[in-house]
């Protein structure tokens, strides 16, 4: 198998089992994604659009679906009077731990079967791409 078909292959596979960890608590994958990224702190709208990969009336969906279930809130930006910030509720806060646990352990089980020095082989790689591909921190790795 090629490095491409390897690639979108092993993001298909990532994809579906991310996507049946958020199933399982009552969420989309996107969903999951925005609580994931709003776990290390509030966010403003601006900077989430490019971290999620969003057009600003996709991610403004996200947020008024994710805030009607009771899992963000927006707040006024401190620095700035004229926007607003996303941050997780109580119950949001304690799905997003949930969630992003369990999809970790899911996801960190799909190279079980590799020996040690393969799997820190296979991170250093796919760390490589991710940096040099400028992809942003959305998980408080």
């Amino acid at each position: 198998m090629g490095v491409v078909g390897a690639l979108v292959r092993s993001a298909f596979l990532t994809d579906a089992v991310y996507a049946e960890a958020a199933r399982d608590h009552g969420i989309t994958s996107q969903q999951g994604q925005l609580l994931c990224v709003l776990m290390a702190r509030p966010r403003g709208m601006g900077e989430l659009g490019p971290m999620l990969r969003l057009a600003k009336s996709s991610l403004t969906g996200l947020v008024d679906r994710t805030a009607r279930r009771g899992l963000v809130r927006r707040e006024p930006d401190p620095e700035d009077g004229r926007a607003v910030r996303l941050a997780l509720t109580d119950e949001g806060a304690r799905v997003a731990d949930a969630f992003y646990t369990d999809a970790c352990t899911r996801i960190d089980a799909l190279t079980s079967n590799l020996p040690p020095a393969d799997r820190e082989a296979l991170a250093a790689l796919l760390g490589r791409v991710v940096m040099e591909n400028k992809v942003p921190e959305l998980f408080g790795e």
